[in-house]
């Protein structure tokens, strides 16, 4: 995983609306927290930190320039949350947590699916991410498992992932990731369905069942 380096600045106004007018001025409020430190309240560059989470994603290791210090202040950090307003889509805030170069920390890391399997089979991919322990500064970007030429019964397990030298696996071991199926037949599909609408009688209405009475 690449290390990338963000200018931010350091907030001294809070609350919704101190908020407001940080997202108004193209910045999005934050939070760094961890290592027993007193929280610090900053405002990212928003176009600048949405770039490093889309190119790297969100287990980047960023350094933090943080304007305005009486000294020169670094640290680095790892994103632990990222809330995204539900309708406008917008990042509304991010807590940042403070890692040191050597330490190990737990991280989800995605996985992707390369390759093809066997024409007439089904591939279904059951977990997105996995989840391992690892130094801050050696976090994986993804994890590709090949499934080219995979035939049906074929299945992979978060235990046969190669992790990268000293990280350890948390999810358990016999997490399923994908699973290579037989597709079924168009004939199969349809006796599903049929299958669906066979047996159903509708019962007659109270009204019905008095007036026959």
């Amino acid at each position: 995983m690449s290390e990338v380096r963000l200018s931010v600045e350091p907030r001294t106004e809070f609350g919704k609306g101190a908020a407001r007018r940080t997202r108004r001025a193209g910045k999005i409020p934050a939070v760094l927290y961890g290592h027993g430190e007193d929280p610090k309240h900053l405002a990212l560059p928003a176009v600048d930190f949405a770039r490093v989470v889309r190119e790297n994603g969100q287990n980047a290791v960023i350094t933090l320039d943080v304007a305005g210090a009486t000294k020169k202040s670094t640290d680095l950090a790892l994103t632990k949350t990222i809330t995204v307003h539900p309708l406008k889509n917008y990042i509304e805030h991010v807590d940042l947590l403070v890692v040191r170069r050597g330490e190990k920390v737990t991280v989800d890391v995605p996985i992707v699916l390369t390759g093809t399997a066997r024409p007439g089979t089904l591939v279904n991919q059951d977990v997105d991410t996995i989840q391992i322990e690892v130094e801050a500064t050696h976090i994986p970007e993804q994890f590709e498992v090949d499934i080219e030429g995979t035939e049906a019964g074929h299945t992979v397990v978060a235990s046969e992932v190669t992790l990268p030298r000293g990280a350890e696996l948390v999810s358990e071991a016999e997490t399923l990731i994908v699973a290579v199926n037989e597709a079924p037949t168009e004939e199969a599909m349809e006796a599903d369905v049929d299958a669906e609408g066979a047996g159903v009688v509708e019962e007659e209405s109270d009204s019905a069942e008095g007036e026959n009475s």
